[in-house]
């Protein structure tokens, strides 16, 4: 295509496909294209505001990096300067504060670019998730959430060491003749959806070291705590009797139910006698505080 006019030869690209595949799917392609113009333009924009914004002397390419648009478009074209698993470390270490909270480390136990499903991290933890099987699973979201905003090339990662939840067993239950015609227990419960991540605005969050308040996400409500050196998200909810713990006093680590005077360590997963709190993925990163809603949050208890 030396030489050629890009957008000529896109135009006549869309064109051709109108003709074979219909004026649906030329619409699609349209719109494909607007986004992707799009895309590239709000990066060029970013790139020329970084630079211009830049103190002097600084360099160019950490400033791009930097951000995280420009950074994707770096790596998409193979022009960061950090490579794959450079980044990773860099996202490992963004987590490992969070990780410390539910007793482990996390490890790279390999790369394998020629995965069938695309370039695979293999990560394995150190220590133990408190055998908490919400815990468990708030650490993969966590460490996937943060390698994939600095390592997005990574089409897939394997987590050693965190325990799946216990599958439950389905209760007996004695009917006339099967559902349907069919016979058997009844399905295994789906795997959980991924959580959906939010911004948290410096309002909503705790001013103050040893502090709480509750944020409402999509109409959840999560509990935030701040203690030294750490912010703590954990769903509204005590699991022992069910009451909001909006109003439960904070006692150093340690937050008392208002209603059955549970208590919790907040520190390490939530933790209590006999039953944990709901923890959730959190991200803190220059300034910006990331926090995940999964998408059953909302069910009882």
């Amino acid at each position: 295509m030396a030489g050629a006019d890009p957008g000529a030869h896109i135009g006549e690209l869309l064109d051709r496909l109108g003709r074979e595949a219909g004026p649906r799917a030329r619409e699609t392609a349209d719109e494909l294209v607007r986004s992707v113009v799009e895309f590239y333009g709000e990066g060029l924009a970013r790139t020329v505001r970084l630079l211009r914004s830049a103190p002097a002397g600084s360099d160019p390419l950490a400033v791009l990096t930097a951000d995280e648009l420009v950074g994707d478009l770096l790596i998409l074209h193979d022009l960061h300067p950090d490579d794959t698993m450079t980044r990773v470390g860099q996202a490992l270490d963004k987590v490992r504060p969070y990780l410390g909270s539910h007793a482990g480390d996390v490890e790279v136990a390999g790369l394998d670019t020629d995965a069938a499903e695309g370039p695979t991290l293999r990560l394995r933890l150190r220590g133990s998730c408190d055998g908490c099987p919400s815990s468990t699973q708030t650490v993969r979201w966590t460490i996937e959430e943060a390698v994939a905003r600095l390592a997005p090339e990574i089409a897939h990662i394997e987590v050693e060491g965190v325990a799946e939840a216990p599958a439950e067993q389905p209760l007996l239950q004695i009917q006339p003749r099967p559902p349907d015609g069919t016979t058997g227990p009844p399905p295994p419960s789906a795997a959980p959806e991924p959580p959906h991540w939010h911004t948290l605005a410096a309002p909503a969050l705790p001013a103050h070291d040893r502090t709480t308040r509750v944020a409402d996400i999509d109409g959840n409500a999560l509990l935030l705590v701040r203690l030294p050196g750490n912010l703590y998200a954990y769903r509204d909810r005590c699991p022992g009797c069910g009451a909001d713990l909006r109003t439960a006093p904070l006692d150093g680590e340690f937050l008392s139910c208002s209603a059955c005077a549970a208590r919790f360590d907040v520190r390490h997963a939530g933790r209590g006698e006999g039953a944990h709190l709901e923890p959730l993925p959190l991200l803190e990163e220059d300034g910006a505080v990331r926090v995940a809603v999964p998408e059953l949050l909302g069910a009882g208890p």
